[in-house]
């Protein structure tokens, strides 16, 4: 069948970038009232049946998975089936016969696609999709309108326009009667995105990323994000995306993965989530390089144990304040989150203070009202105790604020800091991904390079970090001491927030490949260049002018 597009008529220009709006939901709002009958509705009619989706349609199955609200885990909010290797093989042999039109769409009708999406995220999708996010995965309004509502958006508009950028990246010079061009190709093959729960949005980042640059798409969503996820699916369809080119999977990961892993086409893998989940799949990946018809391209974001570094000069309320919002915010439930504060001895006894009242504040439970909500399963809120039950019986630690568990009705875990002097235990460097913070004073004359040495060979992570100082001599000293610590560092800010189009996201070493969501550095690697050279002079003869007598 032939192929066209009206992009072939014109050069079109794409639509200007901001980032959307936060939204407040503050008391007697419209947006405040307008969401929480959305919460109702959504609450009233659960459990929502969640079936794979494969070449456009719904795959029949037994619906004996569920998630569970972590708010109440006695709510049921969908069912769910596993899908098994075949409809995995299925969704293969779609999605590649998918991609053979879709790689020949244009980057502007590809990009109508993205803007239709958010025009339904706008409109008729808004509240329904917060509220599948807030009752699903355990956030609170605001946290919940940054995640599935704002970052959505921002990636769905950036994304087109990084796009852009790789495909006006031609050639820089003509020889005489020549002319060179470059095309931004997808890779071969098939991404195979695993995504978390913990943001809708990242979900949005790893599957449009491959997408918008012609790929298509084996989604396995977090059984976390069930609900959630499946309702993007369902905007990307409403919007325009050809059957086939996102085949969403819900399934073991075991299973998932093994007959993904069993197609010679498997072409890049594309994942958030742990490190050492991570590792397996790079490992499976790498051992079995002679199989896969090209070389896989593998791109992670994983775990972190990031760090706020107080000087002596810091402005403490700030840093504490700003330490709490870090450390607490969604649970601690996020990569970036606050897990480790070095603090001088001379600010120690007024940062704790600070630092363990306004913790202690902390409410927890309601989706509006309360800062805090619960952590997202079972197995989360097992982890989390653990940690804190240790911390109760290690000689070398204090507790400042909080250490109760309570899983009577939801994950209920309250915000816990700690004070160690062992700055090397491993509650400075493991990862724990919930409300719990650890807190280590130095001496001030410590601050220096032994002390930047630490926090750099403490953990095996590399993500994010921050310096709090007024003394500029100070921060310049540990934003080069620091320079490999953290792929995003804060200077007098909280070590999460990241923005699509404002900072980069992504850190190295255990935390990830660094390939920074958000900018066209990760489209790169879901392309693959073809260079083109056309020559208009025509030869007589196969000598050179060196040959001649």
């Amino acid at each position: 069948m032939a192929f066209s597009s009206s992009s072939s008529l014109g050069s079109f220009n794409l639509l200007p970038l901001s980032n959307e709006p936060f939204t407040t939901y503050g008391p007697n709002t419209v947006e405040r009232n307008a969401l929480q009958e959305a919460l109702r509705e959504v609450e009233a009619d659960a459990p929502y049946d969640v079936y794979a989706n494969v070449n456009g349609h719904d795959e029949s199955g037994d619906l004996s998975e569920t998630q569970c609200s972590p708010f109440k885990h006695s709510l049921v909010l969908a069912k769910y089936s596993h899908a098994q290797s075949e409809l995995v093989a299925k969704a293969i042999k779609g999605a590649l016969e998918a991609k053979k039109t879709w790689c020949q769409t244009s980057l502007h009708d590809r990009a109508a696609i993205c803007y239709r999406a958010v025009g339904l995220l706008r409109g008729p999708y808004r509240y329904r999709m917060l509220a599948a996010t807030m009752i699903g995965q355990g956030k609170n309004a605001y946290q919940a309108d940054i995640d599935c509502y704002a970052e959505s958006i921002d990636f769905l508009q950036t994304f087109p326009a990084l796009a852009k950028q790789l495909y006006d990246n031609q050639p820089l010079f003509n020889a005489p009667n020549v002319w060179n061009r470059t095309e931004a190709r997808p890779i071969d093959g098939f991404v195979y995105a695993v995504t978390p729960f913990n943001f809708t949005a990242l979900a949005v980042n790893l599957v449009m990323a491959p997408v918008i640059m012609g790929n298509v798409v084996i989604w396995k969503p977090s059984p976390g994000a069930i609900y959630s996820n499946w309702l993007f699916h369902r905007i990307m369809i409403e919007a325009g995306l050809p059957p086939g080119v996102l085949q969403f999977i819900p399934g073991d990961p075991e299973v998932v993965t093994a007959a993904v892993y069993n197609s010679r086409d498997f072409g890049g893998l594309h994942f958030t989530g742990s490190t050492a989940v991570f590792r397996s799949l790079s490992s499976k990946i790498g051992t079995n390089m002679g199989f896969w018809r090209s070389y896989p391209r593998v791109v992670g974001e994983t775990g972190g144990k990031n760090f706020h570094l107080i000087h002596p000069s810091a402005d403490v309320k700030n840093a504490a304040l700003k330490s709490v919002r870090a450390a607490f915010e969604y649970q601690g439930q996020k990569c970036s989150a606050l897990s480790r504060i070095y603090v001088p001895q001379s600010l120690a006894k007024e940062f704790k203070e600070i630092l363990s009242d306004t913790a202690s504040s902390i409410k927890m439970g309601s989706a509006f009202t309360d800062f805090m909500g619960p952590v997202i399963s079972r197995s989360a809120f097992d982890r989390v105790s653990q940690y804190i039950k240790d911390a109760k019986s290690d000689p070398e630690v204090s507790f400042l604020a909080g250490g109760s568990c309570d899983d009577s009705e939801g994950f209920y875990i309250s915000p816990t800091v700690i004070e160690t002097t062992n700055a090397t235990s491993k509650y400075m460097s493991e990862e724990i991904f919930g409300p719990f913070v650890c807190i280590y004073v130095y001496k001030d004359e410590d601050y220096g390079s032994a002390l930047f040495d630490l926090i750099e060979s403490t953990t095996e992570y590399a993500l994010t970090g921050a310096v709090f100082a007024k003394n500029r001599a100070a921060i310049i000293e540990a934003t080069e001491g620091l320079r490999f610590a953290a792929g995003n560092f804060y200077i007098n800010d909280q070590c999460t927030g990241a923005m699509p189009g404002q900072q980069p996201f992504g850190g190295s070493r255990a935390s990830g490949t660094n390939d920074k969501a958000g900018t066209a550095g990760l489209l790169t690697r879901f392309m693959s260049q073809r260079t083109i050279k056309e020559g208009f002079s025509i030869i007589d003869d196969i000598l050179y002018p060196s040959n001649l007598e």
